[in-house]
């Protein structure tokens, strides 16, 4: 997807999301739908006036996932610190101004964990795009996450390409191919159910389009 570009109604709705003070856009999707190449397009069409954090920062640590013996459903809602994660949405609706600066966590798939401090978030950012599974998912902690977002974006994706993208991820970072099999449907099959099913609450539908190597908001 490297020569992926965003259409022209996305373009301008970024710039006035980013016209104002500080919002926080959600971008929400099942595994493999292509979150973070839209949150890293629509930075690089930002420039300085937009920041991505992931949620995947706030993935419990493998050795944390091990101790709770739920290693095996890494990437699944309880496999998170949901309550974490929202506190940081909440820091950034509430940064100061000048040289306040938020760290935040990131996910570095090369070693399979998230790495604290990673992501320093400055205070004169407009715009913070922030994209994930779990944007919209409502038990536990995740309620809190919606509302700390001014808008969210559920991007759709054709299911086989979504399979494509999730299988060579797996492979890049070191899966047999038997193995991802496995995973997928173990794994990352339930959990895109669980997303798929709350994509009504998203206030816009974003969908890629193969054809045209472009994301663009699904006509109502």
């Amino acid at each position: 997807m490297s020569a992926a570009t965003l259409h022209t109604a996305l373009q301008q709705r970024l710039s006035a999301l980013s016209a104002g003070p500080r919002r926080l856009l959600g971008i929400v999707g099942a595994p493999g739908s292509g979150k973070s190449t839209l949150a890293a397009l629509a930075v690089g069409h930002m420039g300085t006036r937009a920041q991505a954090v992931p949620m995947d920062g706030y993935h419990l640590a493998q050795a944390e996932l091990e101790r709770l013996g739920i290693a095996k459903r890494k990437g699944a809602p309880h496999t998170f610190d949901a309550a974490g994660y929202a506190a940081l949405l909440r820091r950034l609706r509430q940064q100061g101004d000048g040289d306040d600066v938020v760290y935040a966590p990131d996910f570095r798939r090369e070693i399979e964990e998230p790495v604290a401090g990673a992501l320093p978030i400055f205070a004169q950012t407009p715009l913070i795009l922030t994209e994930g599974n779990y944007l919209l998912l409502q038990e536990g902690p995740w309620t809190q996450v919606a509302g700390l977002l001014d808008e969210v974006w559920y991007l759709h994706v054709d299911p086989a390409l979504r399979l494509q993208r999730l299988t060579r991820r797996h492979e890049q970072f070191g899966r047999s191919p038997t193995d991802t099999v496995a995973w997928i449907a173990a794994n990352d099959e339930p959990n895109a159910r669980v997303i798929e099913a709350s994509r009504h609450r998203a206030h816009r539908q974003v969908v890629w389009n193969d054809g045209s190597a472009c994301f663009e908001f699904l006509a109502d």
